[in-house]
This record gives C-alpha cells, sequence and structure tokens, in this order.
C-alpha cells in the first residue's frame, strides 16, 4: 500500500508479540485491503487470525451475525453496524482484536446524508464495547480506501499500544 501503513502494520507487529494477542478484520469498502496490508508482513500468521471481506448486507448477516433489522433501520453505513461488525468477528474468530470497516468509496452509492467518501469504522477488544467513530474521506476510490485502511490499522494500533491495552 505505502510507507505509513507498512509502518503501522510493523508496530502491530511488536504490539501483538508483546502482547501474545492476535486480530480480526471485518472489511466491508475495503474488501479485504487492511488484512492484505496485515499479511504482506512475513510472520502476520503470529499475530494476524483471519480477515472476514462482508462486503454485501447479506454476508453482514451470515458471517458476523449483524441483524438484518439493524442495516435496515441504520443503513450498512453506520455505527450500530460496524459496532456489530466489529463485535461479530470477535464471535468469529479467535482474536483478542478487531477493526471493521464499512462505508461508501465511491463514485457512487452516496445516499441522504451519506455522501461518497462517508466511513465508519470500529475497533473492539474481546469482553469489551466496540468503539466506533465517522470518518469522511476525500478522494477517489483508491484514496478513500487507502485512507480508511490507514484510519483503522491506526486507531488499532493505539488501542493495542496503550498500556490499558484499551
Amino acid at each position: 500500500m505505502d510507507d505509513a501503513i507498512d509502518d503501522l502494520v510493523a508496530r502491530l507487529a511488536v504490539a501483538f508479540a508483546r502482547r501474545g494477542e492476535r486480530m480480526v478484520t471485518a472489511e466491508s469498502c475495503t474488501g479485504g485491503l487492511i488484512a492484505a496490508a496485515c499479511t504482506a508482513r512475513a510472520g502476520s500468521s503470529d499475530w494476524f487470525e483471519r480477515g472476514l471481506v462482508t462486503y454485501s448486507n447479506e454476508a453482514k448477516t451470515e458471517l458476523l451475525g449483524v441483524p438484518a433489522a439493524l442495516i435496515a433501520a441504520h443503513g450498512a453505513v453506520s455505527g450500530p453496524v460496524v459496532e456489530a461488525m466489529a463485535a461479530g468477528a470477535l464471535a468469529a474468530a479467535r482474536a483478542d482484536w478487531s477493526v471493521a470497516v464499512t462505508g461508501i468509496a465511491g463514485p457512487g452509492g452516496a445516499v441522504p446524508g451519506k455522501p461518497v467518501g462517508t466511513v465508519w469504522l470500529a475497533v473492539a477488544r474481546r469482553g469489551g464495547a466496540p468503539q466506533a467513530w465517522c470518518e469522511h474521506f476525500d478522494g477517489d476510490r483508491a484514496a478513500v480506501r487507502r485512507q480508511t485502511v490507514a484510519s483503522g490499522l491506526g486507531a488499532l494500533c493505539r488501542a493495542v499500544e496503550a498500556p490499558d491495552g484499551a
């Protein structure tokens, strides 16, 4: 991807090795780019457990347990859905941490109140509540996806590197 993302992955590798923990991804708009960035690093099998690409609403429901009613009520690109994705990824994996993303990378797909570049992200630790936030990224589809990868990995790094790991 780029040097900044490679640096984030290197930091995760060190932090997870120190903690003896593993991660899982739940990706929609990035289509597996977070998992690809992680697994591009040699030795990632020690700390990367699995990646789930749940691009469709059905996949979010079937693979992550996101209730269809939650998607119907809030839309796939929303805080409640990305939190459910992060929690569902942990339920589906033998991992300690998850990062989840869902968004509108463009060029189409915008809806009222959710323009192209709107992305919801969440980080969760097993036993804790997912922490979600919304970003509004600029640029074309590739730029939105790259910024999403960097934001998700950056937040996961900060959480895992924190003294209390929260």
